[in-house]
């Protein structure tokens, strides 16, 4: 048994509102710079829905994750080294812009300075990419509230897997959020897939991280990415990730997103888990095990002989005690509510979901019947198999099972609390149909519904003996600012995408191509009357060469007898040389 120590999150479904702080606050944290203008390290999608980048479900066609060879061995889907030596220079599966969204902003200036007139001024949108006129057709939140509709259909990756029955009940069914990170994976198919080594997981805690100085900026990583939550910057020719604010959690601070989620459905904890068991359990034939193989990969932190093999393993005590109290172990292992996402891809992801039961309850809800009474619920749930069967393609690939008795463990919960809440004598039945005890329904309500901050967020902080090892790695990783670490030196389009001093404080893509092709560091209006000294011979006084005289004509008066050279010409233009040292100023 060797024991690891791992970050990781769960998101509570039936909280999130779509309201996207988590994205924006996400996105001025760490994407608010030149050549991440399209990157989204958190955002919610709707499902059912296409997701970011489009259709990123459909390993057929983007080839992520993890498959078993014939011999029943894990290998990377996109190929192995062969296949990636021969594809190096031109990878053929990426998303394209068009995939991900071409980044715009609105013709503000249009509105602030347009004179009075008959019709109200357009801010028309502009692209970030070329700053010409664009019209915008796609962007990471395009399919917002559309869930269920027709204009799904053909295009989810996961409807294409359910029968034709859901497919039309869908817009009577339900609609969700699923707000989307890095998912840390213990099985990370981007680090297996870089070249360069670039990426790598850290051994304190288990975030994965690109070393931006190894970096190359081959793209396979992104590749490999079964979630597409890799990135390529344009400007610095690396590749960027979900960092799950690694400096935040060094200190004991959760991440942004889970610091700005409105609806408090982030849960952030510590795990143990067995890393000799990973490659094992990520390689059970049958993909409808892997969630079961994953549980079995965690370790009980309770357990006197994990805690002691957790300490001989260099993890600190007060670690292992915050992995006692965490709310990521409880709600995977002890109440078994949360499911991870796609675990079919084999990666092993660590930011788990509970699935939502809100559409159940209000089905019953609008047939007028109790949409609390716990038969009722348990009856609705067996009979909507529809949506059970949606939620089973992302969190179980296609299982039901777990999935319907993680809402039963719910539903149960919610009829259970309500006898509690209305004063009257709580029925034991109810947890026990579903595998659990009076004492634990009501910790799990107390968590799902009542949890503090610090009941929500266990999250222990770095130690003193880690600093030196923990400040190389922020050295490596650091993109939160324009110039850090991995943002110096030439960049792919020149000397000047590199990380010499801009005259801008965000520059965009286009931006950074005129400042390029210009003739001045920030391309003045006026640049016509300045003066390129590399083409002027010395003689003669162009426009613009000296200031204007404060009392006198603009520049310096050209001798009226034109200074003949030994072959009896005269100098550019006409004019002599300049005379008189007076007049030099």
């Amino acid at each position: 048994m060797r024991v690891m120590a791992q970050m990781a999150m769960v998101m509570n479904l039936d909280k999130c509102i779509g309201c996207h702080t988590c994205s924006v606050t996400c996105k001025q944290a760490w994407t608010n710079r030149s050549g991440t203008e399209y990157v989204w390290f958190n955002n919610v999608e709707t499902r059912p829905g296409q997701g970011y980048p489009r259709t990123y479900e459909d390993q057929e066609t983007w080839k992520g994750g993890w498959v078993l060879n014939r011999r029943g061995r894990l290998t990377l889907k996109a190929g192995g080294r062969f296949k990636k030596l021969l594809t190096i220079f031109s990878n053929p599966k990426l998303p394209s812009i068009d995939d991900y969204y071409e980044p715009w902003t609105y013709d503000y200036a249009t509105l602030t300075n347009a004179p009075a007139q008959e019709h109200t001024p357009v801010a028309r949108p502009k692209s970030l990419l070329t700053g010409k006129d664009t019209k915008v057709t796609w962007s990471a939140n395009w399919d917002d509230s559309l869930g269920g509709s027709q204009a799904t259909y053909a295009k989810d990756p996961v409807l294409k897997q359910v029968s034709d029955t859901v497919k039309r009940s869908l817009e009577e069914t339900f609609m969700f959020y699923l707000p989307r990170i890095c998912e840390h994976c213990l099985n990370p198919s981007c680090a297996a897939s870089c070249p360069s080594g670039a990426i790598y997981k850290r051994t304190e805690d288990g975030i994965v991280l690109v070393d931006q100085d190894r970096c190359r900026g081959w793209r396979m990583c992104v590749s490999g990415c079964p979630y597409k939550k890799v990135y390529f910057n344009h400007r610095t020719g690396k590749a960027e990730k979900c960092t799950f604010c690694f400096p935040r959690i060094e200190v004991g601070i959760p991440t942004v997103c889970a610091e700005t989620c409105v609806g408090r459905l982030r849960y952030i904890g510590l795990v143990l888990y067995d890393a000799d068991k990973v490659l094992e359990a990520a390689s059970v034939p049958d993909e409808q095990d892997l969630y079961e193989a994953q549980r079995s990969v965690f370790l009980d932190p309770n357990d006197p002989e994990v805690a002691r093999a957790a300490e001989r393993a260099g993890i600190p005590h007060d670690w292992v005690e915050a992995a006692q109290r965490s709310p990521i172990h409880a709600l995977i292992n002890t109440y078994k509510v949360a499911l991870p996402l796609h675990p079919e891809y084999r990666t092993m992801p660590m930011v788990w979901y509970i699935p939502p039961l809100s559409p159940v309850v209000d089905v019953v809800r609008d047939t007028g019947e109790d949409a609390e009474n716990h038969g009722n619920l348990f009856a609705a749930i067996d009979a909507l198999r529809i949506p059970v069967e949606y939620l089973a393609g992302l969190f179980t690939a296609g299982d039901v099972a777990p999935v319907d008795a993680v809402l039963r463990r719910l539903a149960a919960m919610r009829s259970y609390m309500r006898d509690l809440n209305l004063g009257r004598e709580p029925n034991a039945a109810i947890p026990a149909e579903v595998g659990m005890t009076e004492e634990q329904m009501y910790d799990m309500y107390r968590l799902l519904a009542l949890a503090k901050y610090d009941e929500r967020y266990v999250i222990p902080p770095a130690h003193a003996e880690q600093a030196h090892s923990l400040e190389e790695l922020a050295t490596e990783c650091a993109l939160d600012y324009d110039g850090g670490p991995g943002m110096g030196g030439s960049g792919p389009f020149g000397e000047g995408s590199g990380g010499q001093a801009l005259p801008i404080a965000v520059e965009n893509f286009q931006m950074l191509r005129d400042r390029q092709s210009s003739d001045t560091f920030a391309a003045p209006d006026d640049k016509r009357a300045r003066v390129n000294l590399l083409n002027w011979d010395g003689k003669g006084t162009p426009e613009g060469l000296f200031p204007p005289r404060p009392d006198g004509p603009e520049h310096v008066e050209e001798p009226t007898t034109p200074d003949t050279g030994d072959d009896g010409s005269t100098g550019p233009g006409g004019t002599g040389g300049l005379t008189g040292g007076a007049d030099l100023r």
